[in-house]
């Protein structure tokens, strides 16, 4: 969702960071900088339409599949009247078809019918067939487009953000609601590339979080396969070591209040690097 302010942000991080670890030579830990993130999953409108029910607050805790918004359903539930109806006459024709086909079917054997009589029966009956599907399929699509104006937290956890209010029109695509996934919150760091080889997944991390007095203890969850370049331009070998990866560092122990995009120091401890013989 943010990715692209945090690959923005990357050139003021991993410039720190590099300056930071300038001073720690090849000491056991590296400290670093960078910024708490949780997952946050956004409920988008399908279509621009009125909400008529937010049975949810900001702040609320929700449970995967709760309804968070509402919208109209009453023209979504006219149009899928209106197809079962054609669905109804489409089998009342197919009926017709099939019968009609049987009949003639019955008069070719006999010798009454001619062969032409039987292939017009034939096609009728296959566009019969064809009507039905077609009618069958607007139906399912209908149903889809009326589940859809029903908006539900696709997992557990926290109502973040409700940009509108009930009688509001939301635009197509609109975002009605944002939900903080309940789940470790994670801050994003940046590894300068001769740190890589000394880290890795479950290395032990402590975490200072802005206005927070204690730390918090942190492991590396991933780290990334692509490197960023910083500054983002003229890949020189001198520039070499500006080399970085984008790291996640999932907290242990955070407050459930503990909101993303907050600034954090975090120090990691390393494998001893390995001597040149």
């Amino acid at each position: 969702m943010a990715h692209g302010r945090y690959r923005a942000s990357a050139i003021f991080g991993a410039t720190v960071l590099l300056s930071m670890l300038a001073a720690c030579g090849d000491s056991s830990s590296f400290h670093l900088v960078g910024t708490v993130e949780r997952q946050a999953l956004e409920l988008a409108a399908p279509v621009s339409e009125v909400i008529v029910e937010v049975p949810v607050a900001t702040g609320d805790r929700v449970a995967a599949g709760q309804i968070v918004v509402q919208l109209d359903t009453r023209v979504a539930e006219a149009d899928l009247r209106a197809y079962e109806a054609g669905k109804a006459a489409a089998d009342a024709g197919l009926r017709a078809a099939e019968g009609e086909f049987q009949r003639v079917q019955r008069l070719r054997q006999g010798g009454v019918a001619t062969a032409q009589a039987l292939d017009n029966a034939r096609r009728a009956l296959d566009e019969g067939r064809a009507a039905v599907a077609e009618k069958e399929a607007r139906i399912a699509q209908a149903n889809k487009r009326l589940e859809d104006l029903t908006l539900r937290a696709t997992t557990a956890g926290v109502v973040d953000q409700l940009p509108f209010e009930k009688g509001e029109r939301t635009p197509a695509g609109g975002v009605v609601a944002v939900v903080v996934a309940e789940e470790k919150p994670w801050v994003r760091v940046w590894l300068p590339a001769r740190a890589v080889g000394r880290l890795g997944p479950e290395s032990v991390a402590r975490v200072w979080i802005a206005g927070m007095d204690d730390a918090l203890t942190g492991k590396v969850d991933s780290i990334s396969r692509e490197p960023e370049f910083t500054p983002h331009y003229a890949l020189t070998e001198k520039e070499s070591a500006h080399l970085v990866y984008e790291a996640r560092i999932v907290l242990e122990g955070a407050p459930d209040a503990l909101r993303e995009g907050l600034p954090a120091r975090v120090e990691l401890v390393a494998r001893p690097a390995r001597k040149t013989p």
